[in-house]
C-alpha cells in the first residue's frame, strides 16, 4: 500500500516533536537555534499539518536536534 506524502509529513512531524522534547527544547528555542520562525516550526510540527518544507529545513532541524536526518525516516523505538 502506497503511503501518501501527507502521511509522510505527519510521521516526520511526530518525530521532530519527539526528538525536540527529548532534547529539552521548546519550539522557540529550536526555531531560534536553526534560524526559522517559531510559527513556521509550529506549522511543521502540527499533527494535522501537511506543510511542505525543503530538505534544507529538515537538515537544519536534524542538526539543531543533534541527530542524523535518517532518524526522521526510521520507526521510533519504544525504549526511549
Amino acid at each position: 500500500m502506497k503511503t501518501s506524502n501527507d502521511e509522510r509529513y505527519r510521521q516526520i512531524a511526530k518525530k521532530i516533536v519527539h526528538y525536540r522534547i527529548r532534547k529539552g527544547l521548546s519550539q522557540e528555542e529550536l526555531a531560534d537555534k536553526i534560524g526559522i520562525s517559531k510559527s513556521y516550526l509550529s506549522k511543521i510540527e502540527a499533527p494535522n499539518s501537511t506543510k511542505a518544507y525543503s530538505l534544507d529545513v529538515l537538515f537544519a532541524i536534524a542538526d539543531g536536534l543533534e541527530i542524523d536526518i535518517v532518524q526522521f525516516f526510521m520507526p521510533l523505538e519504544n525504549k526511549e
